[in-house]
């Protein structure tokens, strides 16, 4: 089974060759502000733009927690838009970050990368402003994408 690299650096710049996909976590409530996406956006303006229409016509598609939105940015770069976090405030609920969401998300990312025979590209996913801990969210790393023989590269800006 293959094993996580990890990088110093930054997510939106990925380092290895071929097809890359470049995968961060998504609220369910259409807010995109905070966080990762601001350095997403920054390179590119298509997966915001996607990911607000994605919510926009929610009634018509598969928006929701678990699911992910694949947009290509660039001839070998794509950006995977995955909910996997409920709302964006820690509440009576606990912290927004949803485990069984990013498994969901990264189960059908698995396949998507298999697909296109690429690389997977992220911060710790679900660590930030969704309050996970990378001690859960490792293994479901492990069990979706790295046993279905997926190169995850895991970035640590610096």
């Amino acid at each position: 089974m293959k094993t996580i690299q990890y990088v110093k650096g930054d997510a939106t710049s990925p380092q290895a060759k071929g097809i890359k996909i470049i995968a961060h976590i998504c609220n369910d409530i259409g807010g995109w502000g905070k966080g990762f996406v601001l350095a997403v956006s920054k390179r590119w303006e298509t997966p915001e733009k996607e990911y607000r229409n994605w919510h926009r016509f929610r009634s018509e598609n598969n928006f929701g927690l678990g699911e992910i939105q694949v947009v290509q940015v660039e001839k070998y770069i794509y950006v995977a838009n995955m909910i996997g976090q409920k709302g964006i405030k820690t509440g009576s609920n606990g912290v927004p970050v949803r485990y069984e969401a990013i498994e969901k998300c990264l189960e059908t990312l698995a396949q998507e990368a298999s697909d296109l025979n690429a690389s997977v590209h992220m911060p710790r996913i679900g660590c930030g402003l969704a309050g996970g801990k990378w001690t859960e969210v490792e293994p479901i790393i492990e069990r979706t994408l790295l046993r279905n023989n997926v190169e995850v590269y895991i970035y640590d800006f610096e």
